[in-house]
């Protein structure tokens, strides 16, 4: 396997479309009342693979060098864990997408607010180093949130609430407070993902002292947090839609609600969940498409 396959393979570009749906959702939510713009758009795409990117080579570098990515692992084997690229590789590699992130960022800063606005530049710069920050310390270092449970809180924070309503006022420079429904529907879909992941991987993560919420309430409520998780996404984005209601193309992403309930049954019948890994890519596939037609439904 060639050098740059390897990187390629340890960037994860498959978790790519989830990062992307919060984007997607805020700018179509902004483009629906005529301010999108096609460069804070691709801006705004570019600096979130690239905080995605981080947060998968951290992921790697922190549950390789705990011992966590073993042999007791169910998904897919790790760059570190299979020897393939070099702890100091990694770390430099996180340090090197780490800088361009902070680049993407303050450019996407830069065209969304110019030099008028500053404190609301001051605002997203923060905002912006909180996100690799974020994306560092889930599994890095000695005190690593993702060890003590904190994950799922991160991620719908960060995927859900700051993605879409963050990439909205880079549009606008306001806020709504409806916003807030499909930004917790996107945040409760990718806590879903997490929460799925979880739940693959409690046996190994419990032996690891790998604290997540799955290892801290046990399989079987993981099952009962997940149906709340998903049956919530759904009921957020559907207040949003009555509130907002313009048309019935509005309800095309119950569509994405299809293979997602598929999953959610899939889920309740499975008792060994080691086999419940490649639910995760369909149900993150199920969430961009979510995301799309959400996004179409809006501006036709």
């Amino acid at each position: 396997m060639s050098k740059v396959t390897i990187w390629i393979k340890a960037a994860r570009l498959r978790t790519l479309p989830l990062s992307l749906s919060g984007i997607i959702v805020g700018s179509c939510i902004a483009a629906s009342q005529n301010a999108f713009d096609g460069l804070i758009f691709s801006l705004a795409l570019c600096t979130t693979v690239g905080f995605q990117i981080i947060s998968n080579f951290a992921n790697d570098y922190g549950d390789g060098m705990k011992g966590t990515d073993n042999k007791d692992r169910i998904g897919p084997e790790r760059a570190l864990q299979s020897g393939e690229i070099s702890p100091s590789s990694m770390l430099r590699a996180i340090k090197i997408t780490g800088l361009i992130s902070a680049l993407l960022a303050l450019a996407l800063i830069y065209v969304a607010f110019g030099t008028t606005h500053l404190v609301y530049t001051f605002l997203f710069v923060l905002l912006g180093l909180s996100s690799i920050y974020a994306a560092v310390k889930y599994t890095m270092g000695t005190n690593a949130y993702g060890y003590s449970g904190f994950g799922d809180i991160f991620v719908f924070l960060f995927f859900g609430i700051l993605s879409v309503c963050g990439t909205y006022f880079l549009y606008t420079l306001s806020l709504d407070l409806t916003i807030l429904l499909p930004a917790m529907s996107i945040g409760l879909l990718s806590v879903g993902v997490l929460n799925l992941n979880n739940m693959r991987d409690r046996d190994s993560d419990l032996k690891a002292g790998k604290n997540t919420v799955v290892v801290k309430i046990g399989a079987e409520f993981a099952k009962y947090y997940h149906y709340y998780l998903l049956g919530a996404s759904f009921l957020f984005a559907l207040l949003f839609t009555a509130i907002r209601f313009r048309s019935g193309y509005q309800f095309l992403f119950v569509i994405a609600y299809v293979p997602i309930f598929k999953h959610l049954f899939r889920v309740y019948q499975t008792k060994d969940m080691k086999a419940i890994d490649p639910e995760l890519k369909k149900l993150a596939l199920s969430t961009f498409l979510f995301a799309v037609l959400f996004g179409i439904g809006l501006i036709i």
